[in-house]
């Protein structure tokens, strides 16, 4: 297994096993997304108090989920380029910072368009709308520093540490609502509990849920070979790439 894992950290091994694995989680991915939002729009049946507007919620609660996830992606991947000095974790982090922050400004578009018919208002200084806005601001700070930095490798080491350090902010987003009296509504999901949908709702959000993570798959895996590419330049075996294409 350890053979296995340093031969798929080499960026050249990497670079061909994530081409060949790109289309198979894109298909998949574009197959979820139409099942998940064909039963969250159509099929599955509006809430008894929100109505219509509950199916912001196949949206929203996915990206709200990737965006955490994301983010703890990123957190290990930078942690092991700190302490291990692998170029891929550091690929593999540059590459989730902007994905990750795409999902966490959808979550909090999506928030406003679902708060204003249920709280009367796109945005309150809620506790978990706050740390969520926290979670995009260290998005684009991870963003930043990697843009900012000509080094790759002192770029990558920078935005690890920022990364590290932005970790408090998760367990804050996932607790608020317990933590603190807020507006916004606690988790489906508490412990063992059984999930506090119905289970016409909750089969399409899962599914929602597994095509969002297909999706940062396929798109961090492109930018991934992308960023390879671009750190691996000077190496003979992207020079043979190059040539053969």
């Amino acid at each position: 297994m350890w053979a296995f894992l340093q031969k798929l950290s080499s960026p050249k091994y990497f670079y061909g096993i994530a081409g060949k694995l790109i289309p198979w989680f894109g298909w998949t991915c574009l197959i979820a997304m139409v099942v998940g939002l064909y039963y969250g729009l159509w099929v599955a049946p509006p809430d008894y108090q929100q109505k219509e507007s509950v199916r912001i919620m196949y949206v929203h609660v996915p990206a709200a989920w990737l965006s955490i996830f994301v983010y703890i992606v990123m957190a290990v991947a930078g942690g092991i380029g700190l302490v291990w000095r692998m170029k891929l974790a550091e690929v593999i982090a540059a590459s989730s910072a902007p994905i990750g922050a795409s999902f966490t400004f959808l979550a909090l578009a999506t928030g406003a368009l679902w708060g204003k018919p249920m709280w009367g208002t796109w945005w309150v200084w809620d506790a978990r709308l706050t740390s969520e806005l926290i979670l995009l601001f260290l998005y684009l700070g991870v963003i930043a520093l990697n843009s900012a930095i000509d080094d790759k490798r002192t770029a990558a080491r920078a935005s690890a540490v920022l990364t590290l350090v932005g970790l408090v902010n998760i367990p804050i987003i996932h607790y608020s609502v317990e933590w603190w009296s807020t507006l916004h509504q606690p988790s489906i999901f508490k412990g063992m509990e059984a999930p506090s949908v119905h289970i016409s709702m909750l089969i399409p959000l899962l599914v929602m849920t597994l095509a969002f993570k297909l999706y940062y798959a396929t798109v961090v895996l492109v930018q991934a070979r992308n960023e390879i590419l671009d750190r691996e330049r000077n190496t003979s075996w992207v020079q043979e790439l190059v040539t053969k294409g």
